[in-house]
């Protein structure tokens, strides 16, 4: 069973700390990843945070979907497994060529 969450609409000055805080509201917290920008090494406003069970991931969606959190409301729900999102890398977006955002 998938317990793995995405945090998004995060603001950009809201630290691991505080999610970790926040979230273990709803249960133990086995792992929290922000998504930081690679080239500034700078927050992207989203993140993953995977409880120890589906019990938990739900009750911390009910709990923080819609949430504010530094004056932004979160979106929280069930990640998707990567294969999900569609596409291969460089697709169909002409191989290895052009644009710095392309994974």
């Amino acid at each position: 069973m998938e317990s793995k969450l995405y945090v998004g609409n995060l603001s950009y000055n809201v630290t691991e700390e505080q999610l970790r805080e926040l979230f273990s509201q709803a249960g133990t917290i086995k792992e929290i990843t922000m998504i930081m920008d690679r080239d500034t090494q700078r927050p992207k406003g989203f993140g993953f945070v995977e409880m120890t069970n589906q019990v938990e991931a739900q009750k911390a969606i009910e709990m923080f979907n819609e949430h504010e959190l530094d004056g932004r409301h979160m979106t929280v729900n069930f990640a998707r497994p990567k294969e999900d999102r569609g596409g291969s890398r460089g697709g169909s977006r002409g191989g290895y060529g052009g644009g710095r955002n392309r994974y």
